[in-house]
């Protein structure tokens, strides 16, 4: 029962998660709110909430190994599964893409974790400064998106980027129900997840690091898996992979910087000698397609599939 539960839990955050997004969303611009604003932040952080409650909800049952395995194991998902399954099915052209900007921000955010990390726990403190580093992020952005808009020569193309889940046409009632179903939804699949992977944990005898790392990772890449793949069938590789360091970043940044206000986040040692140096690891294997111009054909896909595998039976052994 406790692998339905945490399956129905997992179903739940991601409906309520789209939904929260789509409600937001709509209801911003109705109010007037500039689209570029609401895809820097609304959207960011909406896409992010799954993985957000499910830090939350672990620091407050003092679960902190599905806290921060969540995120490290997402991030490390992010760039292996969720790049390298697509890949199989078509190949991302990302040298294409101009991508080294937000590439080295996910690289110095992720140095700025792992320093934070070494501290062996992340307190008050630690989010604060998370926090500080994910607004220069949503300054820069910000700044960088004003300026592309000002340069795009026609006007009546840069107003079709409409952020996602946008609808000119969405009724007023519509708004108020995808609303009420992402702020009932979100806390409601948080708590089954984190309560019945906690019980798995137990149940198999393993830590709640691992669950963090494994089962709840996982499912809440999910969504950036979804959107990664249609982006690599429409042969939108930009999509792909800033869809990835983005969610990155808010992963390192937001999340963490959240929770930790929350309450404490102890760091347990496995993730300093281990975890963290993987993902780290892995957020450098994008080298070759940002700063070399290389396509994430089918065999980068075999392998970055590869070293995913080897990651999970490295932890679950």
């Amino acid at each position: 029962m406790p692998w339905v539960l945490s399956v129905l839990g997992l179903v739940i955050l991601l409906l309520a998660g789209d939904a929260l997004v789509k409600g937001a969303v709509n209801l911003s611009l109705r109010l007037g709110v500039p689209a570029l604003i609401v895809s820097l932040t609304i959207v960011a952080f909406g896409t992010s909430a799954p993985e957000l409650l499910v830090s939350i909800k672990a620091v407050l049952d003092d679960l902190p190994g599905i806290a921060l395995g969540n995120v490290v194991g997402s991030n490390t998902a992010n760039i292996l599964l969720v790049l390298g399954v697509p890949a199989l099915l078509a190949t991302m052209h990302t040298s294409e893409c101009s991508t080294r900007k937000t590439f080295n921000m996910m690289i110095a955010a992720s140095v700025l974790f792992i320093g934070l990390a070494y501290r062996g726990v992340f307190d008050f403190w630690a989010g604060f400064v998370l926090l500080g580093a994910l607004a220069y992020v949503l300054y820069d952005m910000y700044r960088d998106g004003k300026e592309h808009r000002r340069e795009c020569k026609n006007a009546a193309a840069a107003d079709l980027e409409e952020p996602e889940g946008a609808d000119p046409d969405m009724p007023g009632w519509r708004i108020a129900v995808f609303l009420v179903l992402g702020l009932v939804g979100l806390p409601l699949g948080a708590g089954l997840l984190v309560d019945n992977a906690s019980m798995i944990a137990r149940a198999y005898g393993v830590s709640d690091t691992v669950i963090g790392l494994t089962l709840v990772a996982i499912g809440t890449s999910m969504p950036e898996l979804a959107t990664t793949v249609m982006a690599a069938l429409r042969r939108q590789a930009d999509v792909a992979l800033g869809n990835v360091i983005g969610s990155n970043l808010f992963n390192l940044l937001g999340i963490i910087g959240i929770a930790s206000l929350v309450g404490p986040i102890r760091v347990d040692p496995e993730f300093l000698r281990f975890d963290l140096w993987v993902m780290l690891g892995a957020s450098l294997l994008l080298i070759p397609f940002v700063y070399l111009g290389r396509d994430i054909n089918r065999i980068w896909g075999i392998v970055l599939c590869a070293v995913y595998a080897g990651y999970m039976a490295a932890v679950l052994i």
